[in-house]
């Protein structure tokens, strides 16, 4: 449902020159492209309006919007969100007709490097100070939102984080178990401890209808990510490598050596296809703990139990999914996603105020407070986060040594929401990984610039 949500704010010129003012004093000297954006055009159009178009809505949209709040009466500028579920067309459409608006924020990097292609959207770095914007965020997270010519369209304005193993606080610890494995391998000594004494270590499933298989990528895409470090990742991800790439080949293998090791996984591998990926959590609350660790996104804690949900600091723990300490990469990388936005309207100055304020460690305080969002800074305010868990997810992003985006995200729609979903599901019920990876290698798109 698409909804536009008004706030009625008097516009005033003071705010809209104080925009501009601030624009001209951050864009850097020379980072231009010779693109008619940015606040040397002599060309303005501030309205004191400042459309944006999203795909979250509900809760979410809401508490966006509490978000802006303060910005809007400090500064006099109204800001308007439409939240629409048909995002990726609906921004090629609004786009190719001349109607896009003032700011957009993309759920995946692939649609934003669509429109920067098309030069509809302005170089970050013509009004964002680049040096504090990468000084706060986590190494490489604006990697996926660079064009081959080193240029940035843009910048996060809020994260999900995918490496992230979850366990029940009373059952992990009665079991004496580690809570900060440093490596793959500690993780796997935690396994055999677990299984020694007669329950499962993980709890999975990947059922989630059509889309069944994606929590299968994750895992080979965390093992892509600590076996072979962020460039050979970034390079299968592009297809400078071929899919079925040997690396890629030995990501599976590594995976294969945990989810097919016996009694590792609750139910056994082919069982992950019948348990909703949003289920899988539960077992680990029972009396007793059926298994103890699920490797899964900061979202998870939706799914859990509501009286678990509602005791989340003393009934939940968490950590890192570890580096590897053999392979061709031993720093520590996190797998995850965020909304990134991105300036289409570069002759308005109170978009670009609005901009600056929305990738800054000052926005979000109120959707903070109101649970289920991240700020990508590393200097945002923790003690605004709701409980614990959340800051201390906040803290091992902080201290991770690369960020990366969610690789299916990062491939044509053709590949990453399908050949690469089926073949997951081919591979855990028998197929071999060689021939996996060639059956997706020989599905990707022969025009590269399809849509991600």
């Amino acid at each position: 449902m698409t909804q536009c949500l008004r706030r009625k704010v008097a516009a005033t010129s003071l705010a809209a020159t104080g925009a501009l003012l601030l624009a001209g004093c951050l864009q850097q000297p020379g980072s231009g492209s010779g693109s008619g954006f940015g606040p040397d055009n002599a060309e303005t159009d501030s309205d004191g309006v400042v459309t944006i178009l999203g795909a979250f809505g509900g809760a979410e949209a809401e508490a966006f919007n509490a978000s802006l709040e303060e910005f809007e009466e400090r500064t006099g500028i109204d800001v308007q969100y439409t939240s629409d579920q048909d995002f990726t067309n609906t921004i090629r459409a609004r786009t190719g007709s001349g109607q896009a608006p003032d700011i957009a924020i993309f759920p995946q990097p692939g649609g934003l490097m669509e429109q920067a292609a098309a030069d509809a959207v302005q170089p970050v770095d013509l009004y964002l100070d680049m040096a504090s914007l990468e000084e706060t965020l986590v190494p490489g997270f604006l990697d996926a939102a660079t064009d081959e010519e080193g240029r940035v369209y843009g910048a996060p304005m809020r994260m999900a984080v995918k490496s992230l193993v979850w366990y029940p606080q009373d059952a992990y610890a009665a079991g004496g178990y580690n809570t900060e494995p440093e490596t793959l391998d500690d993780l796997a000594d935690i396994a055999q401890q677990i299984r020694d004494d007669g329950v499962a270590p993980w709890c999975m499933g990947w059922e989630s209808d059509q889309a069944t298989g994606w929590v299968g990528t994750d895992w080979i895409e965390e093992y892509m990510l600590r076996l072979h470090g962020p460039e050979v990742y970034d390079q299968w991800t592009s297809h400078e490598i071929p899919f079925n790439d040997p690396r890629v080949v030995e990501a599976f293998e590594a995976y294969g050596d945990l989810i097919f090791e016996d009694g590792n996984v609750l139910g056994g591998p082919s069982n992950v296809l019948a348990v909703p990926f949003s289920e899988a959590i539960l077992p680990a609350f029972e009396e007793p703990a059926e298994c103890l660790m699920e490797r899964q996104g900061n979202f998870i804690t939706g799914f859990m139990p509501s009286d678990i949900q509602a005791n989340l600091d003393s009934e939940v723990g968490l950590f890192v999914f570890p580096r590897s300490a053999s392979g061709d990469y031993t720093d520590q990388p996190i797998l995850g996603g965020g909304d990134l936005a991105a300036l289409m309207n570069g002759n308005d100055p109170d978009s670009i105020a609005v901009m600056q304020f929305l990738t800054s460690d000052s926005f979000g305080g109120p959707w903070a407070q109101a649970g289920g969002w991240l700020s990508p800074h590393s200097t945002f305010d923790a003690s605004l986060y709701p409980d614990e868990l959340t800051r201390r997810t906040a803290e091992i992003v902080a201290d991770a040594d690369v960020f990366r985006f969610d690789g299916s995200d990062l491939m044509p729609n053709a590949v990453g929401g399908g050949t690469f979903w089926t073949g997951m599901v081919d591979w855990v019920n028998g197929a071999s990984a060689e021939d996996v990876t060639t059956a997706i290698e020989e599905s990707w798109p022969a025009s590269e610039g399809e849509d991600s």
